[in-house]
């Protein structure tokens, strides 16, 4: 499998205070790929007045069509997996069992189920976590059954974030922001300031803000979203992000539309 180069635009996070400029995309042969996964957020399964059922089914297709032409070592579906009625989770979970990857879900503020029925629908909790190869995943839950915005939990990120400090790199998802960088986020100062004072993270992942699909920096982290793949609102397009780690430990993201299939927002991390 070869990785063709693709147009894309380079976009400016609008942060004040600092300056920040995607580097392009660059080929890799797919030898040189040891893990690629792919980001998408809200779907909003159940929402009314919306086509949900066709987004879904676009997203499994599209997951589906990476793996065949690229592949894919996982999806990470980070949030708003419903639309408020705790009874859709089994449809949902129903409805992209066609997934042909493994994949992994965090809860939104839409997600408004107790934490029994999240446990016992995905087996694991809200706060959870998972390591692959050289690399840890860390998810943490920034919500509530009454669908309220919350922090992370610091003291149990803290201790997830240790234990994994001798992986090459950390990825953690949060489906709400924990900066008020957006509309939709929420100040958590303890925890950016953990993410930024722990070498091994790489990178944040966030949801909720169905119109942002750029990539903002706190310090030296990024915080990257991924617009939305269903809902009512958002960037113009309904897409998800994608993440490839290379064999010498560089990574790099970017933001994908499959139906136009411009590559948007890439970022080069560095090992």
């Amino acid at each position: 499998m070869t990785f063709q180069r693709r147009s894309f635009l380079k976009l400016l996070p609008a942060l004040s205070g600092i300056t920040y400029l995607s580097e392009p995309v660059k080929a890799q042969p797919a030898a040189n790929i040891s893990l690629r996964f792919i980001v998408a957020s809200d779907g909003h399964y159940g929402q009314p007045n919306t086509e949900f059922k066709a987004f879904h089914s676009d997203l499994v297709s599209w997951v589906n069509r990476e793996k065949l032409q690229k592949g894919v070592d996982f999806l990470f579906i980070n949030g708003d997996l419903i639309h408020d009625d705790p009874t859709l989770l089994y449809d949902f979970k129903n409805t992209i069992s066609n997934l042909s990857v493994p994949y992994y879900v965090s809860r939104g503020n839409h997600d408004k189920v107790g934490l029994d029925v999240w446990q016992s629908t995905w087996g694991y909790p809200t706060n959870h976590s998972f390591a692959k190869g050289e690399y840890a995943f860390v998810v943490g839950d920034t919500s509530n059954e009454k669908g309220e915005y919350v922090c992370p939990d610091a003291t149990w990120l803290r201790n997830e974030l240790a234990k994994y400090k001798d992986k090459k790199g950390i990825f953690v998802f949060l489906h709400i922001t924990p900066a008020k960088w957006t509309v939709n986020g929420i100040e958590c100062k303890e925890v950016i300031d953990l993410l930024e004072n722990t070498p091994n993270v790489k990178a944040i992942f966030n949801g909720h803000d169905h119109d942002q699909d750029s990539t903002k920096m706190y310090g030296k982290k990024p915080y990257f979203f991924d617009g939305h793949f269903g809902g009512s609102w958002g960037t113009a397009y309904k897409g998800y992000r994608i993440v490839e780690i290379y064999n010498d430990h560089t990574w790099q993201s970017y933001q994908y539309n499959p139906t136009a299939a411009p590559v948007l927002n890439t970022f080069s991390g560095k090992a």
